[in-house]
């Protein structure tokens, strides 16, 4: 049995990691369609009411946020790395530091999940509200890129899913390995007192 948890255990370290990535390329890439469709019309970045398209603004008011989930991912890249710090992925036993790093590495995900839902689903709501109308035209006399869509809005639900999902596993692999190293106990315990 302990063979199984510690392939799950590893397996789901991995996936810690790879989503943590995940979520910093998704925070790379969400102002991409953004940046090629808005940020040209500004006319004047020093003053944004100065603009060709109303609503466009909504690429500068989003800079904070990106950053901020920019930091959030690194953050979660270092939570990810604590995991195979403490030896997570192979330790046969958990000790007080590998409770620690998945706790840590949990919290922190399911944190950075749900804040950013809310922030991205905002953020989508005030894109839809650009004049599109203004936007075509702009595009059209500039030479500039014209996108409608909301794809780097709308996959933030894989991306977090994703990433809620390994929280999950992790959670349910470290019980499985409490109730593992309880059992353990137990049968030595049992063995100890049958030999005295």
């Amino acid at each position: 049995m302990y063979k199984k948890q510690l392939t799950l255990q590893k397996i789901l370290c991995f996936l810690a990691l790879a989503s943590s990535v995940v979520i910093f390329l998704y925070s790379l890439g969400i102002m991409t369609d953004l940046y090629d469709t808005l940020y040209s019309t500004m006319r004047n970045p020093a003053d944004l009411t100065q603009t060709d398209v109303p609503g466009s603004i909504v690429y500068y008011n989003m800079q904070a946020f990106n950053g901020l989930l920019l930091r959030y991912s690194i953050i979660l890249i270092l939570l990810a790395c604590l995991l195979f710090i403490t030896n997570t992925h192979i330790r046969r036993k958990y000790y007080i530091g590998n409770y620690l790093s998945v706790s840590a590495f949990t919290v922190m995900n399911l944190y950075v999940a749900f804040e950013a839902h809310g922030y991205i689903e905002a953020y989508k709501e005030r894109f839809l509200q650009v004049d599109f109308e203004a936007l075509r035209k702009h595009a059209n006399l500039w030479k500039t890129a014209y996108s409608e869509s909301t794809f780097w809005f709308d996959i933030h639900y894989a991306v977090f899913a994703f990433s809620v999902l390994v929280c999950i596993g992790l959670v349910a692999c470290t019980v499985w390995k409490m109730r593992l190293m309880k059992e353990e106990a137990a049968l030595i315990a049992a063995g100890k007192g049958a030999a005295a």
